[in-house]
């Protein structure tokens, strides 16, 4: 099972879509180490710098409908590959969401006011993430603050996560 745990990435802004995750231009890419060095280049937010702001971060936090646009593995692929395994959002591109799971990888949707209170607490701070994926419990930390959230994902989602994606969990179990 992949590390959900780490330093944070605060990206405050709704409808990120798939081209500004990874970009169609890099698409043809044959490995998912090819993508690496495009995660996030042109995502469009005022002062974001996609090497500086993605160095040493292994969390996203965001906003609504994260993963929107075209539908393409490459988007979790460029995360995974730099090792950003959970995305916390308030929702999902439902086909976006559903190929994190099938990578083995975490996409957590939280409330808008329980999004908002992490934003404003934490955002702007070294801030650092502590999954408890067997208690369904995601525990944030930053200087002198801390808060547990609980988070509900399906059976079937949890177990591929813990086979670690769907090729895993369809090789064991088919």
């Amino acid at each position: 099972m992949k590390s959900f745990n780490g330093n944070i990435l605060f990206l405050d802004r709704s409808d990120i879509n798939t081209d500004e995750i990874i970009p169609a231009r890099y698409l043809t890419e044959v490995t998912k180490e090819a993508l690496k060095p495009y995660l996030l280049e042109d995502l469009n937010m005022e002062e974001f710098d996609a090497a500086a702001g993605i160095k040493d971060k292994s969390v996203i936090v965001t906003r609504a409908n994260f993963g929107c646009g075209s539908s393409r593995e490459h988007a979790p692929w460029a995360l995974e590959v730099n090792g950003i395994h959970i995305v916390i959002a308030e929702s999902f591109a439902r086909i976006f969401r559903q190929n994190m799971f099938n990578c083995g990888m975490l996409a957590i949707e939280l409330d808008k006011n329980t999004i908002d209170r992490l934003f404003s607490r934490f955002a702007g701070k070294p801030c650092k993430l502590e999954t408890d994926f067997e208690n369904s419990r995601l525990i944030f930390r930053a200087d002198q603050l801390d808060e547990t959230i609980a988070f509900e994902i399906s059976d079937f989602d949890r177990a591929l996560v813990n086979a670690g994606g769907w090729v895993d969990y369809a090789d064991s179990n088919y």
